[in-house]
């Protein structure tokens, strides 16, 4: 059994196929909820676009940011899945995505129905500006989307799950 959150979370097998991890990605909300694999975050807290910095590569090196919702309209079944939330390309190695060019941009998490995973991916491209946005946030496939612009698998990856808040649950 692996204990690689990704693959514990079907991540893998939902969202990517398995790939090593070759870069390292922060991502923070609110300069201080940075996202671990598998933890909850409220969708009060993840309404701005968080911060995604990039700890590899170098500054002639260009990456691409996906996040997705692969549990739409509910987890027990994603008959509606992806839901694309954001897409920035060309972000300079070593920097963060305020230096991509967002393509997509960012659409707050709001799960109606059990705990969805929101996903981040990042891409390493072979050169700039060679990445086209999808037609449409849904039904999104982030598997035909990296193949489509020639990106292979991610280079890193991190998810947290959330759930529609209650009042109750907000106290």
């Amino acid at each position: 059994m692996s204990s690689n959150p990704l693959v514990v979370g079907r991540v893998i097998g939902d969202v990517t196929d398995f790939f090593s991890a070759s870069v390292e990605m922060t991502v923070t909300y609110n300069s201080n909820k940075q996202v671990f694999n598998g933890h909850e975050l409220f969708p009060s807290w993840v309404t701005t676009k968080p911060k995604v910095e990039v700890h590899g590569g170098d500054m002639r090196s260009f990456f691409t940011l996906v996040m997705t919702d692969p549990d739409v309209p509910g987890p027990s079944d994603p008959y509606l899945r992806e839901h694309l939330h954001w897409i920035v390309t060309d972000i300079p190695g070593t920097t963060d995505a305020t230096f991509g060019k967002e393509v997509v941009g960012y659409e707050m998490p709001r799960p109606n129905i059990g705990i969805h995973r929101f996903v981040f991916l990042l891409f390493k491209q072979k050169r700039r500006e060679m990445v086209r946005p999808p037609s449409s946030r849904d039904r999104f496939n982030t598997r035909k989307f990296a193949d489509e612009n020639e990106l292979g698998l991610p280079v890193a990856a991190v998810f947290f799950n959330a759930q529609r808040e209650t009042a109750a649950r907000r106290r």
